[in-house]
Order: C-alpha cells, then structure tokens, then sequence
C-alpha cells in the first residue's frame, strides 16, 4: 500500500528543480538523496523517481529527480502526489502517533458504541490534523486531538469519539 509524502507544488528554475509540500512527519527520511518515490501524475499514470538533490525552502521542500532534467520535466509534474509504500516506513515509537493510512477506514465511534461513520482520510490544517468521518455520506471534520478522539484502536479497527456538544450536527 501507498501513502502519500508529498505533493509537487510547482517547477523552481530552469534546471528541473521543484517546490514540494511535504505530507510526512519524517521527510529527513521520505526525502532522503538516493531515494525512490512515486509519483502519481494528474492523469492517474506513475513513475518512479530518484531523488538527487534537496533543500529546504520555507515550509516546502526543493528537490531534483535524476529523471527530470529540465523545466519541461518539472512542469510536468505539477500536481503530482509523491508516495512511499507503507511496507517501508518506519514504526512509530510513540503509542499516541500515526501514520494517516493506519486511521484511514477505520469505524468512528461515540463512546458509548454508537457507530458515527467511517474515517475516510486524515486532513492536516495548519491549526492541526482533523479526521475526516464520512457518515452516511455527509463529511464531518473531528479535530484530532485527544479531548475529542481518547481512543485509538487500530486492532480493533476503531477510533472512539468524546465530541463537544454541536460537533456532529
């Protein structure tokens, strides 16, 4: 299974370089020279890229692929999702953190039992990370922190959920 790392914002120069927004909370090692990604282009079709070059730049990253040696190249790739497999990451070594593929499909519930919805995708804002519930078709975003969500049971396939009054309407 994939996930997603990043996501190319936009060619940088004239020499292949692109702006990418990183989607990982490791990207010393996602982002690593040397390193394979796929990239899911925009018309749904992927490729393998090696990473040659990267520096920081802001909040994003600029990167160079051995395979992109131009500015035609780069702007190709605007837009692009750039994924690792999951099999390669890394375990977490802290209980209380996740990769959003692990929360993804999982059964949001009250705490009481009473099924909400389903976890469809993990949302990251710059004020935090907010699970997106699909409930019957309607999207309900649940802000991720542990007053709301005080359990994750990625065994049992379930994410229980404590909301302030109001939040599920």
């Amino acid at each position: 299974m994939d996930v997603v790392v990043g996501r190319v914002a936009k060619a940088h120069g004239i020499r292949g370089e692109l702006a990418v927004e990183v989607r990982t909370d490791s990207p010393e090692q996602r982002f690593a020279v040397g390193s394979v990604v796929a990239a899911r282009l925009r018309d749904g079709s992927s490729r393998p890229l090696t990473l040659a070059t990267i520096r920081t730049h802001g909040e994003r990253l600029l990167v160079t692929f051995d395979e992109v040696p131009d500015r035609n190249g780069a702007e190709a790739l605007r837009g692009a999702l750039l994924l690792a497999d999951t099999d390669a990451l890394p375990p977490t070594d802290d209980p209380d953190e996740f990769y959003d593929h692990e929360l993804e499909g999982l059964s949001a519930v009250l705490t009481d039992g009473t099924v909400v919805g389903v976890v469809r995708e993990v949302v990251h804002s710059p004020a935090g990370e907010l699970l997106a519930v699909d409930q019957d078709g309607r999207e309900i975003l649940v802000p991720f922190v542990r007053e709301i969500v005080p359990e994750v049971d990625t065994a049992g396939r379930r994410v229980v959920l404590d909301p302030p009054e109001g939040l599920l309407d």
